[in-house]
C-alpha cells in the first residue's frame, strides 16, 4: 500500500497577496517557481502509481518544475469555486460580511457563470478524487499537484472528517505533505515539507 503526496503548488502574485484564486489562472512568481524546483530531491525518490494535477496552470507548471512526470489533468482537482470572492481578499470581504467564514458559509454567485462552492461540493469533487486514489495505492504512491483550499477538503475526508474540518490544516504553497496509513487507519504523516 502506498503513500498519499499531496504538492501545494508555488507562490502566485495572489497568494501573496491573499487574494481568493480559483480560476484566475496566475502564473507562478519567480520564487514560486524556485519552490517548485525545489521540490523535486523530495519528489525524486519515489515511484508513482498515479500522478494527477490540477487543470490550471500553476499546478501544471509545478507538476513539471518538480520533476513530476505523466502527470494526468483530473479537473476535479480544481480549486474552490469562490464565485463573488475571487480575486477578493479575506480582510475586504468582512468589511461587507464580518462574520463571513469560508469552511462554514461558501461563497456567492459570481459573473460569467461562476456559481461559487459550498464545503459540501467540495468535499464531494475531494471524494471523487480519493476513490481514483484508492484504487492506486495498492500499486504504489499516488501523488496529487494542486491548490490550498482543496488539498485541505481532501485531507480533511481522508481522514474520516467533515469537508469544513480542512480550516484545520494550514497549507503553505510550495509544500509536500503526505498522508500514509497506521494500523489500518489514514494519519498524516508529514505536513508543509519543504527541502
Amino acid at each position: 500500500m502506498g503513500d498519499l503526496l499531496l504538492v501545494r503548488h508555488g507562490e502566485t502574485e495572489w497568494s501573496v497577496s491573499g487574494q481568493h484564486t480559483s480560476f484566475t489562472d496566475l502564473p507562478l512568481t519567480e520564487h514560486g517557481e524556485g519552490q517548485a524546483k525545489s521540490l523535486a530531491p523530495l519528489l525524486s525518490q519515489r515511484t508513482y502509481a498515479l500522478a494527477l494535477t490540477s487543470p490550471l496552470g500553476r499546478a501544471i507548471r509545478t507538476a513539471e518544475l518538480a520533476g513530476i512526470t505523466g502527470a494526468v489533468v483530473d479537473p476535479d482537482l480544481h480549486e474552490w469555486d469562490y464565485g463573488a470572492y475571487e480575486g477578493v481578499t479575506t480582510v475586504e470581504i468582512h468589511r461587507t460580511r464580518p462574520g463571513w467564514d469560508l469552511w462554514t458559509d461558501g461563497v456567492p454567485p459570481g459573473p460569467g457563470g461562476r456559481p461559487g462552492e459550498s464545503p459540501e461540493q467540495i468535499g464531494r469533487r475531494a471524494d471523487r478524487v480519493l476513490s481514483r486514489v484508492d484504487a492506486a495505492l495498492p500499486d504504489g504512491d499516488v501523488i496529487l499537484v494542486a491548490h490550498g483550499h482543496f488539498l485541505r477538503v481532501l485531507t480533511a475526508r481522508r481522514l474520516g472528517l467533515a469537508p469544513a474540518d480542512g480550516r484545520l490544516f494550514q497549507l503553505a504553497t510550495g509544500t509536500v505533505s503526505r498522508l500514509s496509513t497506521e494500523h489500518g487507519r489514514p494519519v498524516i504523516a508529514e505536513w508543509n515539507t519543504r527541502p
